[in-house]
């Protein structure tokens, strides 16, 4: 859902060790999918021929990366259609932002699983938090119109609702730079969305979290401006916000501010895009299964409610290249694009993850709703970036690997994979590592080995090979982790330890 996928946002390519634990270990499997089937491409003013741009492109197909690899052996790559397989993604859709344009896009698989409708490059996929950045610009060019303030108490402009005054506004007022850089000190992490079959509540039932919202009241339980913290349910205070300023509903307020403008022609905030149209829309999947309804609907529309396509969201991001170096004001003049790509607190810019500096600059969001996965990267002065979309659960780690590839294939060096050492180390050691170790009531994971090999294991799923860097201490190669045993004066391995500062301990309980 939209509120776990905000685990992810911190970047495309820095997610929490224990989110991809748990993904890799349980969320593993595979349905055979006719998912390696490209449906259909785009190029856009290659600047080479057709013959080496799809050699390059080929390459990427076959090049996809784990985010570990062994330092001294040859760069593990991987097909995309075995790893479409392998998490169970039916669908998969590509643009490649170079020399300020897309150069090229694909569609890969099926939009339904066990349908014979293939992904193309106009097939509508829910963005998710992706969603948020593109809210922000269309709040900036309010504020660009002298109708809002970045800096001024949003009761002010508030009319069907208020944020609620407590002792933590006191000193410090809820501002609309505070809710687009997540500092407001606003609840809610995100939106579970609603089923095809639930009642739809208004925007004031779900700000006041009153029946039929999902999901508690947001108000605010830190002092604004004091601490940065994801908060999904801030950029829904900023949609009733510009509803109460415009008086528009939001979803003809977005297109006519911000997707028309710059021509995301296939995007919408609309919930049930193809229902009035001739639009080819996505469904969603859950560990390879298309959902109950096909979809769920997110009435918190600035957090998590965009129907788009990854060539618009690479038209989105170049418009904010353009006008941050001057080239474009569709939207954004050039000195509100940069003030939304310029840091405001831990690499958190308005709307955007930050990172890096000068020509390593760039700025990134990733997106997950339920059965939508998706994520975005932009460098913000050299014309270059990536859009990956999904309609499966885990999707997002594959858009993660997808991306390494294209960044080796485009030199983008931020992008490299961690080197690890594996160290050699007796096997017959693994014995005392073998067994069942309890991190939480019914969420166990079990080690076994296999010959001279080391694996992890949840339930029946896949086995996940470490590899020791020391006696004590291994890693995985699908996520960034390290895996240390601690053993008892009596020399028995009595729990399991996963981070480098011990941030999850497991018992052993067998």
């Amino acid at each position: 859902m939209e509120g776990m996928g905000c685990l992810l946002m911190q970047s495309p390519l820095r997610k929490t060790w224990l989110d991809r634990l748990i993904f890799s270990l349980i969320g593993m499997g595979a349905l055979l999918f006719s998912s390696a089937v490209i449906a259909e491409q785009v190029v856009s003013k290659p600047a080479m021929s057709v013959a080496d741009l799809n050699e390059r492109i080929g390459r990427v197909e076959h090049g996809l990366l784990l985010p570990i690899q062994i330092e001294g052996e040859p760069d593990l790559t991987m097909q995309l259609a075995d790893r479409m397989q392998y998490y169970r993604i039916p669908g998969v859709s590509i643009a490649i932002i170079n020399n300020g344009e897309i150069e090229w896009a694909r569609g890969y698989g099926v939009s339904e699983q066990g349908s014979n409708k293939p992904v193309t490059t106009t097939t509508l996929f829910q963005a998710g938090s992706i969603s948020k950045p593109v809210a922000a610009m269309a709040a900036l060019s309010l504020v660009q119109q002298g109708k809002l303030e970045l800096d001024a108490n949003v009761n002010v402009k508030l009319v069907s609702w208020k944020v609620p005054e407590n002792k933590y506004t006191r000193e410090q007022k809820v501002s609309l730079r505070g809710i687009l850089s997540h500092t407001a000190g606003l609840t809610i992490h995100g939106f579970p969305g609603y089923g095809v079959n639930e009642t739809i509540p208004t925007l004031v039932q779900i700000l006041k979290g009153i029946e039929p919202a999902n999901t508690g009241p947001i108000q605010v339980d830190l002092t604004p401006n004091r601490k940065w913290r994801y908060s999904g349910g801030g950029y829904t205070v900023m949609q009733q916000l510009l509803l109460d300023i415009t008086g528009r509903p939001f979803p003809e307020l977005l297109e006519e501010v911000v997707l028309k403008p710059i021509g995301m022609n296939h995007s919408t905030f609309r919930q049930n895009p193809g229902a009035d149209s001739a639009a080819s829309v996505a469904s969603a999947h859950r560990n390879g299964w298309k959902l109950n309804g096909k979809r769920r609907q997110y009435p918190e529309m600035a957090a998590a409610g965009l129907w788009t396509t990854p060539s618009d969201l690479a038209l989105f991001a170049i418009e904010l290249q353009d006008a941050v170096s001057g080239k474009s004001n569709k939207v954004l003049s050039a000195s509100m694009a940069n003030m939304m790509v310029t840091p405001v607190m831990q690499e958190h810019g308005l709307g955007w993850d930050l990172m890096g500096e000068n020509e390593s600059s760039r700025f990134s969001h990733g997106g997950v709703n339920v059965g939508f996965e998706a994520s975005m990267v932009a460098y913000t002065n050299t014309g270059q970036g990536a859009v990956v979309m999904t309609n499966g659960e885990g999707g997002i780690h594959l858009a993660h690997e997808i991306i390494r590839g294209i960044a080796q294939e485009y030199e983008w060096m931020e992008f490299l994979v961690d080197k690890k050492v594996h160290t050699m180390v007796n096997p017959k050691l693994y014995d005392a590592y073998v067994g069942v170790y309890e991190f939480a009531p019914n969420f166990t994971l079990t080690v076994s080995r296999n010959g001279d090999n080391l694996y992890l294991q949840v339930g029946d799923a896949q086995q996940l090979e470490i590899f020791p860097e020391s006696e004590v201490t291994f890693f995985p190669r699908e996520f960034e982790s390290q895996i240390t045993f601690v053993k008892n004066k009596s020399g028995r391995v009595t729990q399991m330890i996963l981070g480098e500062k011990g941030e999850l301990q497991a018992k052993r309980i067998k």
